[in-house]
């Protein structure tokens, strides 16, 4: 305990001298910990409030638009409400050699980037597989990255999905589904 007093003493305070502060001290963290607690609660309640965004604009409002025939109506106020399909899809990293290996086979290699210590664009394939194996054939070790960007994949499931062309759900995580927009009379 002697060791603590002098440790206190050589910096100039002693534990008498510190209540007030420890009080504050004390105030301060009460006052952190609430907040820290209100802001989880805000982000949960956000988050249920998504959900149910989702669920009006993706489900509720389309059907009920669809059972009476719209896609499209103008409200009373003058806004506009419409029913657009949504798409999106990625690439799960185990499913990765055989949806670029689809791709390819499909006339679709060209959305795969391919990058070798450089960036190679779409179609480009060719030219990065070349500088790689002179980068090999010199004796370097070059690092190769593949990828499709997410919004070019995004494309491309909805045009092929629009045109009645087959996409492989279970290697592109394929989600078609509806998005509800209103557009507010300014």
């Amino acid at each position: 305990m002697s060791k603590i007093k002098d440790l206190m003493e050589s910096h100039g305070s002693s534990p008498f001298d510190k209540t007030n502060d420890m009080t504050d001290l004390s105030s301060e963290v009460d006052k952190l910990s609430n907040l820290q607690d209100e802001i989880k609660a805000s982000e949960d309640k956000i988050s249920e409030l998504k959900r149910e965004e989702q669920r009006l604009s993706g489900e509720v409002i389309p059907t009920l638009l669809a059972e009476s025939g719209f896609t499209s109506i103008k409200l009373a106020d003058g806004s506009s409400l419409e029913v657009k399909p949504y798409y999106n899809a990625s690439i799960a990293i185990r499913n990765r050699d055989a949806a670029y290996n689809w791709l390819r086979e499909n006339g679709l290699g060209d959305i795969i980037k391919n990058e070798v210590a450089v960036s190679f664009g779409r179609d480009e394939d060719t030219k990065a597989m070349a500088y790689a194996n002179l980068a090999k054939s010199q004796g370097f070790e070059p690092a190769q990255k593949l990828k499709v960007e997410p919004m070019t994949l995004k494309a491309m499931v909805r045009e092929r999905v629009e045109k009645n062309l087959p996409v492989p759900e279970d290697l592109f995580n394929v989600f078609v589904g509806n998005r509800t927009t209103i557009k507010r009379k300014k």
